[in-house]
């Protein structure tokens, strides 16, 4: 069975999480810059089979979408050009990223360890991934 990616889309930074074979478990994989996001997936796809992406939907507290809802837009826009195929499906990422650094917290990680915002990212990817597994 292919792979799940999802991607927690950054100005600077992007987290990237991936399921297991079977689709049950959504582990951090990476973060890269968002430069090399495209490339990245490219060489990802080429040696793991990838059924479907992932992509954050950031949204405000009235759901309308936030500020960088427009640099995600322009992204989704390249990614189906290099993509045709790939299924792209949208997840809310509200709170991601307080709950990516609660989970440091939670782990025992030390202050200097938590203030790694790659971490963050990656972790956050994974929670973008996990919330869609539970609604599956």
């Amino acid at each position: 069975m292919p792979r799940i990616l999802a991607i927690d889309y950054g100005k600077i930074r992007t987290g990237i999480a991936v399921t297991d074979e079977l689709q049950i478990i959504a582990s951090g994989l990476t973060t890269v810059a968002t430069s090399d996001l495209i490339s990245f997936l490219k060489e990802y796809t080429s040696k793991e089979r990838v059924e479907l992406f992932l992509v954050g939907e950031p949204k405000q507290m009235d759901n309308s979408p936030s500020e960088s809802e427009v640099l995600i837009i322009a992204f989704l826009k390249k990614l189906s050009k290099v993509f045709p195929k790939m299924p792209v499906t949208r997840v809310d990422e509200r709170f991601t990223s307080k709950m990516a650094f609660q989970t440091m917290i939670d782990s025992g990680l030390k202050k200097k360890q938590r203030k790694n915002k790659a971490l963050v990212d990656e972790i956050s990817a994974t929670l973008i991934l996990q919330s869609y597994l539970y609604s599956q």
